[in-house]
This record gives C-alpha cells, structure tokens and sequence, in this order.
C-alpha cells in the first residue's frame, strides 16, 4: 500500500527542500556573526515551514491511511490513530 499519493508526496519533498536551504542559509547567519532578531526571525519561519509540513502529512494520514482503516473494517485502529493524529497536534 502506498501511504502517500504522488501529489501530496511531491508537495512534501518540495517544501523540505526549502526548509533545507533555508536551514542551511541559517548556518550561514550565524557563521558571519548576523544580527540574533535576524537569526530568530528566520528560525521562526523554519518553525512554521516545519509545522506546515507537519499539516500536509497529518492531513495525508487522515485521509488516505485512516479512511482505508475504515474501509477495510479495521474502526479500532482507525480510532487510535486519530487519537494519536490529536494528541501529536497538540504538542
């Protein structure tokens, strides 16, 4: 079973590609001593491009992997995963 259709997987691969270089444009501030609100103000977007990848990921499993739980009559395992999907979210 593919857990991932090639829309999502491609949207996913794309935005941690982004978060790589920006990743890497972080080593770089700090390599050449840039100012710290201007390291934080990029670490916080590397949070949220994190999290947004988080989001696409969540949403895949809910909505593929789950909804097959469903389907093929396992609702126990379904319902513990979205309790787990709940509970990761709410960290």
């Amino acid at each position: 079973m593919k857990y991932m259709d090639e829309g999502n997987k491609t949207k996913v691969i794309r935005r941690l590609k982004l978060l790589e270089g920006q990743i890497r444009g972080l080593q770089k501030m700090v390599e050449h001593d840039t100012y710290c609100i201007d390291v934080i103000t990029q670490t916080s977007a590397v949070k949220q491009g994190l999290s947004n990848v988080e989001d696409l990921l969540l949403e895949n499993h809910l909505g593929h992997c789950v909804v097959h739980q469903v389907q093929s009559g396992n609702i126990k395992k379904a319902k513990e995963e979205i309790i787990k999907v709940y509970k990761l979210k709410r960290k």
